[in-house]
């Protein structure tokens, strides 16, 4: 099980791993290096989760 925080409802769910996507967005730094945010997705009740998270983390789930 993985937490987010709903914020529409303000209160934490938990969400079965096997439900989760994991997405990366990259962006252009003014300095011209590219970031890279590892992220987590995932719908409960019809409401749009996302959690940030480190590689590390982001690594160790499946899917």
């Amino acid at each position: 099980m993985i937490e987010f925080y709903d914020v529409k409802n303000k209160k934490k769910v938990q969400v079965s791993a096997s439900e989760v996507e994991k997405v990366t967005y990259e962006r252009k730094t003014k300095s011209g290096a590219t970031q890279i945010r590892y992220a987590l997705k995932a719908v409960k009740d019809g409401v749009k989760l996302t959690k940030f998270v480190s590689k590390e983390t982001w690594d160790s789930i499946k899917g």
